[in-house]
């Protein structure tokens, strides 16, 4: 009986330590895929949703937006394609909020598609298009390990470009807590297949 009881310690011991050492790792692959930057040039610079207001993008949005833009005049790629559903009542999805304030700056080719209330939604109305083979998706550094997981096991290839400004990268408190979700959804998408994003703002 103490034998077993040794062996069922250890046992449990062993699960707790490996499930803690997975967690850790993808906490790791979160922190570095965020420090990553890899844009080559490709079909479609991607911009995945958030909040808006009545047409006005929020500060996240805006970040992914801007650095979007950045990348199209440098180059990247020949269109944008802005990605978001919305909520019942709203006039507008986040696409065509995102699509009308980048045309607003000048970009001349973007797509709305304004499908989708979580990330994975999103990429599959993208994948459903069958229009691009190659895409850099602009998100949240945070968000950038399992918004390219997400593409690239819908066949696309897909890189990630991040955007380094506005709310999601302000205080050092933000960014952890932002790796402890992304690191916790990131598994639970591994694990589902589903994505574990919670409405139409959802990131």
């Amino acid at each position: 009986m103490l034998l077993f009881s040794k062996t069922f310690r250890r046992l449990i011991a062993a699960v707790v330590l490996t499930v803690l050492g997975i967690i850790v790792w993808t906490a790791g692959q979160v922190w570095w895929t965020a420090r990553q930057d890899h844009h080559p040039r490709s079909d479609a610079i991607v911009v995945l949703g958030a909040s808006q207001f009545n047409g006005r993008p929020s500060a996240v949005f805006k970040a992914r937006l801007d650095h979007a833009k950045r990348l199209y005049d440098e180059g990247v790629a020949p269109r944008i394609v802005t990605l978001g559903g919305g909520a019942p009542g709203d006039r507008v999805t986040e696409a065509q909020a995102g699509a009308a304030y980048l045309r607003d700056r000048g970009a001349e080719d973007v797509v709305p598609i304004g499908i989708g209330r979580d990330t994975l939604q999103s990429l599959r109305a993208l994948d459903a298009e069958r229009r691009w083979q190659s895409v850099v998706i602009v998100t949240d550094p945070w968000h950038s390990l399992r918004a390219r997981r997400m593409a690239r096991d819908l066949g696309l290839r897909a890189e990630t470009s991040p955007a380094r400004s506005g709310p999601a990268v302000a205080t050092r408190e933000t960014q952890a807590r932002y790796v402890a979700r992304e690191t916790a959804a990131y598994l639970y998408y591994r694990v589902f297949r589903r994505s574990s994003d919670r409405g139409p703002n959802a990131v």
